[in-house]
């Protein structure tokens, strides 16, 4: 049992969600890490309770509701759901599946709704949940399914906030801009350097910029802010400049 406000955070094991589970532990809540990848996640865990943080870890397909329920039912309650599980890759349109088109909503829309649903389930008054899409969701080449996915998180998300504003459980979107997280840097590295030179500042976001605005949504005292997505992208997705 504890007295501290306990959050989940989904993709947990590196990248923007690991960030996001140490920045929420820093703010006082237990935070209850999850990633399919279970040696990872363990791992991380452990390195954030050794920095005196309280970080458990739990091993979670996103995809999967009885390993969602399994992991929620092992806390007392839920206080805070973080959605940050999510694939990426590169495809042109003319040369997309249909198998790479489902694999991308299967993990970055279902695996949203499956823990955000879980968690609202067992929320009070006051829960928060907080996705992740992302500033594709507004257009890009090589990725429409990508873009498909992280636009339909939007919408999932303003959809939630709705039904749940009566349970006074706010639902909001972080929209990160390009971050340098495993996940990009898998590009080849001339690839990483051009998407890094069309940042306005000339670089990638950290992970733990994003995790600063994710943290803000989570608190209990931004419970007012509900049905919203927050681009987190250092200006880029305002277009030209203006004068």
């Amino acid at each position: 049992m504890t007295d501290r406000s306990i959050a989940f955070v989904t993709g947990a094991a590196q990248g923007i969600g690991l960030a996001t589970a140490e920045r929420l532990a820093r703010d006082g809540f237990r935070v209850v890490a999850m990633d399919r990848n279970g040696a990872r996640v363990e791992q991380e865990a452990a390195n954030l309770r050794a920095r005196g943080l309280d970080v458990l870890a739990a091993t979670v397909d996103v995809c999967d509701r009885a390993s969602v329920v399994a992991a929620l039912d092992a806390q007392p309650r839920v206080d805070a759901m973080v959605c940050a599980a999510g694939i990426y890759n590169d495809a042109q349109f003319l040369d997309l599946t249909e198998e790479a088109f489902r694999a991308m909503l299967e993990v970055n829309v279902i695996g949203t709704f499956i823990p955000a649903q879980e968690a609202a389930r067992r929320m009070q008054a006051g829960g928060r949940i907080v996705t992740i899409s992302s500033r594709g969701a507004l257009g890009g080449t090589r990725f429409a399914h990508y873009v498909a996915s992280k636009a339909a998180v939007i919408g999932l998300t303003r959809a939630m906030a709705m039904e749940l504003r009566d349970r006074q459980i706010a639902v909001n979107s972080v929209a990160p801009g390009f971050t340098d997280t495993p996940m990009t840097r898998s590009a080849p590295p001339d690839m990483f350097a051009a998407w890094e030179g069309l940042e306005p500042g000339g670089k990638a976001a950290s992970p733990e910029v994003i995790a600063n605005a994710i943290a803000f949504l989570a608190a209990p005292t931004t419970h007012f802010i509900t049905g919203q997505t927050l681009f987190v992208d250092g200006g880029k997705s305002l277009g030209g400049l203006g004068i």
